[in-house]
């Protein structure tokens, strides 16, 4: 399939490279943030196949989520045992990131090597090695490859956001496990997220003037402000005797009072996702992003804080409850199969839906079979996935991985097309 201009050419962010669902033992987990992981990636998902105008601003939430929940894991380590397990932690993410990722680009390969034109296969297989270094957001921003009108034709376009994620795990920890030591190290944290946050929005202020906005969109600096109010969410600082612990504020509220302030965040961020009118909406990258990352970091707050109340519960219900669980590899998936998908003209609403219907079927699909498969043997510490036999079939999918890129032959530029200097001679 060709490449597209619009809002649907636009993939979207990780949805999710989150946590495990039990990230420390004898912790609680609650279902009310996977339900919000389940709202985001339906937005995403609509978002990319042309039907929801500003579903794009779910990326946001899942950073706002990542922040919140790593930083949680880290304070409450930092706590029990005077450091985080720095090591244990990135082995962790690891293990929750890499496997699912890597089979999704051998698979991914495979498929363009087979099914895909020439001009998807070769920026794939470009695409591929900062891919596997994590970095990929910043190749793209190097290369000048425009995120809004260029990543119809890039397979691995929506893996921007596992970087910028990626990168956050390893920076973040050390200076959590710096910041947070010893007395009033929860209100360092604090201070250090929100002072970053700040430069981080004057940073996409200035740089999302330009025409191309790519570079503020996908830059780990100018998106780091919603990983950081995520993770300022989740500090419990005291700032002098007058100003109580956050948490506890937000805890001491009436739980009508809360069910009603998440009600409405709620409402306001499924607003901004219908009425958004894609990167072009005015305010969006001097202050808009930000206000809505802000939104979210409350309302997460909140549903930690008070996960039985009549939101939590409306949010954590089964089918958005269900949909969060599978939304890593859901995401990993279906911008592949939504460019490698033939998708009938536009104009005909019937046949755009049922393309739709199709394509999110075909990526629930593979992300039910990737779950089952490859996540929960590894999340669930299978036999084979533990250890340093989990290690070894990781390294040997990498290799394999690494010889099907160098194996498949590069397209030649220009292969199937006319000549004109050779015009003259017909």
């Amino acid at each position: 399939m060709g490449p597209r201009t619009g809002p649907r050419t636009q993939p979207h962010a990780a949805l999710r490279a989150g946590p495990e669902p039990h990230l420390a033992p004898g912790r609680p987990h609650i279902g009310a943030l996977d339900g919000l992981r389940g709202l985001a990636v339906a937005a995403v998902l609509l978002f990319h196949a042309g039907h929801l105008p500003g579903g794009f601003l779910g990326v946001d939430l899942f950073f706002v989520l990542s922040g919140f929940l790593i930083t949680g894991l880290l304070l409450e380590e930092l706590g029990g045992h005077g450091r985080p397990a720095l090591v244990a932690f990135w082995g962790r993410r690891a293990r929750r990131l890499l496997p699912a990722l890597t089979v999704m680009v051998i698979a991914t390969l495979l498929l363009a090597w087979a099914f895909a034109p020439p001009a998807m296969l070769g920026p794939a297989l470009d695409d591929a090695p900062w891919v596997a270094a994590q970095s990929v957001n910043w190749h793209f921003i190097g290369e000048r490859i425009g995120y809004w009108n260029a990543s119809g034709t890039r397979l691995f376009a929506h893996l921007w956001s596992i970087g910028v994620e990626w990168q956050f795990y390893l920076a973040w920890p050390l200076v959590v496990a710096v910041a947070g030591r010893g007395r009033g190290g929860q209100r360092r944290v604090a201070v250090v997220a929100v002072a970053g946050a700040l430069v981080s929005l004057l940073l996409m202020i200035r740089l999302g003037v330009a025409v191309d906005t790519t570079r503020a969109y996908e830059g780990t600096d100018t998106r780091a402000f919603s990983l950081l109010l995520g993770a300022a969410a989740a500090t419990a600082p005291h700032f002098g005797p007058h100003f109580g612990p956050v948490r506890d504020a937000v805890a001491a509220l009436p739980r009508a009072a809360a069910d009603a302030i998440c009600a409405v965040l709620l409402g306001g961020l499924c607003a901004a996702w219908l009425l958004t009118a894609g990167e072009k909406a005015p305010g969006l990258f001097q202050g808009g992003m930000f206000a809505h990352s802000l939104g979210c970091a409350v309302l997460i707050a909140l549903l930690a804080r008070s996960p039985d109340g009549r939101a939590g519960r409306v949010i954590g219900s089964a089918v958005p409850r269900r949909l969060g669980e599978l939304s890593y590899s859901l995401y990993l998936w279906h911008w592949p199969v939504y460019l490698l998908l033939p998708r009938p003209p536009a104009g005909n609403w019937v046949w755009d839906w049922g393309w739709t219907l199709l394509a999110v079927g075909l990526s629930l699909l593979a992300a039910v079979v990737s779950k089952a498969a490859v996540e929960d043997p590894v999340r669930l510490r299978t036999r084979w996935a533990t250890g340093r036999r989990g290690w070894a079939a990781l390294a040997v999918a990498g290799a394999v991985a690494a010889g099907l890129w160098a194996a498949i032959p590069r397209p030649v530029p220009g292969a199937g097309t006319v000549d004109v200097s050779r015009l003259d001679q017909l």
